[in-house]
């Protein structure tokens, strides 16, 4: 599918609210969110509704071509910059879930690894660690990450590997978290760490985020066993695809 083009409306009421909320004047704060065709939507919205207001915010949502991709389910995105495009100097490079045949390919890798090695913050959520990891970003560091995505974390060089209920684990500069919430929370985290904790506190107020999952299992801890082998045979397919291919690019990547 094409690239369309692209008409911009100025509503002047959410202007005035990012205003009040940012200020103006900031220096620059680029956020590049890799996307692609397969993307979990869930995995990155968080990270585009905290880091996108924060002050001087850039957003790029970046891929390899300014065309459509389709987030799954039929989430039609279009991406803003691509690899070539993006700028070098990031504050923050996220990755979502994305499926295996994009953590494992060798053009998002070395783009990952180059822009994650010099970002400010490099924010990994659901199978979106792998792809960190992939990019060598794990080795010696303190992660987490899906439920079913931990079997294949710890082939990626890390010094742990964190279960679930951990929440975000934050390690240096690098922030990891499973899927969903897990966007949020470490986007908060990061916009603390770069704006002072008073930020984190208002845009958590903003956006109201007070989470209460409904039936109590949205913690694997918490799952019967028939649930959770319901849910890993949804994905086991995928698995040995993201061992392979993560673990191949990692050879690729100098120690």
């Amino acid at each position: 599918m094409g690239t369309l083009p692209v008409q911009v409306q100025e509503m002047p009421t959410m202007t005035e609210m990012r205003r009040k909320m940012v200020g103006s004047g900031n220096k620059p704060f680029k956020v590049a969110i890799v996307i692609s065709p397969g993307f979990i939507p869930m995995d990155m919205i968080g990270i585009q509704t905290v880091l996108a207001t924060c002050p001087g915010a850039e957003l790029h949502l970046v891929w390899k071509k300014r065309e459509l991709v389709e987030g799954f389910p039929n989430w039609w995105t279009m991406p803003t910059t691509t690899f070539e495009e993006c700028p070098e100097d990031l504050d923050v490079l996220a990755a979502p879930m994305m499926p295996p045949e994009v953590t494992g390919d060798p053009e998002v890798v070395a783009f990952f690894r180059d822009r994650g090695s010099r970002a400010r913050y490099v924010i990994g959520v659901c199978c979106g660690v792998l792809l960190a990891g992939a990019a060598g970003l794990l080795r010696g560091k303190r992660v987490t990450a899906s439920y079913n995505a931990l079997s294949v974390v710890g082939d990626l060089g890390p010094s742990e590997v964190l279960p679930p209920g951990s929440g975000v684990v934050v390690d240096g500069n690098l922030y990891t978290a499973g899927p969903g919430i897990g966007s949020f929370e470490a986007s908060l985290m990061v916009a603390a760490d770069a704006f002072g904790q008073r930020v984190g506190e208002l845009f958590e107020l903003a956006i109201e985020y007070d989470p209460h999952p409904p039936f109590g299992t949205g913690n694997a801890n918490n799952a019967a066993p028939a649930l959770l082998e319901q849910f890993r045979a949804i994905e086991s397919h995928m698995m040995p695809l993201y061992r392979a291919g993560t673990t191949q690019a990692l050879r690729n990547v100098p120690a």
